[in-house]
């Protein structure tokens, strides 16, 4: 095994807290804490497509000494798109709970992806596990 990759999709967040700079730059050093990881470096997040109301919205990365923490927020629906890739091992239920008590969302669904190379003496190695949790 390569590394670990959780995809988190969350929808109807509250909107202030998705449309807050601060909040997310918080989120996410809480989330490297949390999960044990170590920053390298502070956040990189920048508002776009301000041009298309419905799409417009932070995007966040933040590097991580095993990888990297990406998000993508919505300041219409509120809706956001975090990916944690790590060739450490964290524990993914924990993260999604970050996600919720940071951004109180209606409903997440994610999945836990374990990233490995396929060479042509080993097959594709998928360990999934998809939930969905509407609250």
């Amino acid at each position: 095994m390569w590394g670990k990759h959780l995809i988190i999709d969350m929808s109807a967040g509250e909107r202030e807290r998705v449309q807050s700079a601060q909040h997310i730059s918080r989120f996410v050093e809480t989330l490297v804490e949390t999960i044990g990881m170590k920053a390298y470096g502070a956040p990189l997040l920048e508002h776009f497509a301000e041009h298309l109301p419905e799409a417009a919205g932070y995007s966040l990365v933040q590097l991580i000494e095993t990888s990297a923490i990406t998000g993508h927020f919505c300041d219409l629906s509120g809706d956001a798109y975090i990916d944690i890739l790590s060739c450490k091992d964290f524990d993914a239920e924990l993260a999604v709970e970050v996600v919720r008590a940071a951004f109180r969302p209606q409903h997440i669904n994610f999945i836990t992806l374990v990233r490995q190379a396929v060479t042509p003496r080993t097959s594709y190695m998928l360990a999934a596990e998809y939930v969905l949790a509407d609250e």
